[in-house]
């Protein structure tokens, strides 16, 4: 089995709700009967609207919404269903093998085939910095900082995925955004408008500003910040 993460452009002329709307309707329909399994769709809707200053975009057009789920095979002869699919629905489609690796599994607020996931996910595309390797960048992210952002946030999923192999060039003369990492954190709803409940801090000024120095650091070991794309949504497993 290998894992398809992939970034989905919606059609200038077509609303935000019915891009949504057709995204867990139709093309999850479409890709179920092509094979794609444990399907997970992370969508920008109203319900994530106040964590508007939260996102952060590099890539522009920025992506619109993620499709993750497994196949047998990625191989291109075997997905050739599941990429027209994805390209009926959307203007523009890059999409990676990913290794994914589950930091904090949702056992708090499990989700519910064919509903919306409690609180929000913070969906996050990673490049590669150019003073780093890449197996430097992959060794501080999911070392010393995997452990700094288990403990300085209110995050109940977190799960990480290097992405491997871009698929996106083989269908596109253009290519992609070029990106080695891909994230998705659950945090409580709450946590759009209020930063203390973000890094688990609430009435603990003290606290709140040690874990956001603490997060801040780290991240610069392995981020830079003109190399990243953040989109707030929510969470739909079908």
């Amino acid at each position: 089995m290998e894992k398809i993460v992939a970034a989905l452009w919606k059609p200038d002329a077509r609303s935000a709700a019915d891009f949504n709307a057709a995204l867990l309707g139709p093309l999850a329909t479409e890709l179920q009967a092509a094979g794609a399994q444990h399907l997970r769709l992370n969508l920008q809707d109203e319900t994530v609207a106040a964590g508007a200053k939260l996102q952060q975009i590099n890539t522009r057009p920025q992506m619109n919404a993620i499709a993750q789920f497994w196949l047998p095979s990625a191989n291109a002869r075997f997905r050739a269903d599941v990429d027209a699919a994805l390209t009926r629905h959307s203007a523009r489609v890059a999409a990676w093998i990913a290794v994914e690796s589950t930091i904090i599994p949702n056992a708090d607020h499990p989700p519910v085939r064919g509903m919306r996931t409690w609180g929000f996910s913070q969906s996050t595309f990673l490049g590669l910095p150019p003073r780093l390797s890449h197996d430097e960048w992959r060794r501080i992210w999911q070392t010393t900082h995997t452990k700094v952002a288990i403990e300085t946030q209110a995050n109940f999923e977190y799960v990480q995925h290097v992405l491997v192999q871009p698929l996106h060039d083989e269908s596109q003369d253009s290519g992609g955004p070029s990106f080695t990492g891909f994230v998705e954190e659950c945090f409580p709803i709450e946590a759009l408008s209020d930063p203390q409940v973000f890094f688990d801090a609430v009435g603990k000024p003290a606290k709140f500003d040690a874990n956001l120095a603490a997060m801040m650091e780290s991240c610069g070991r392995f981020i830079d910040f003109d190399r990243i794309d953040v989109l707030i949504t929510s969470q739909f497993n079908l």
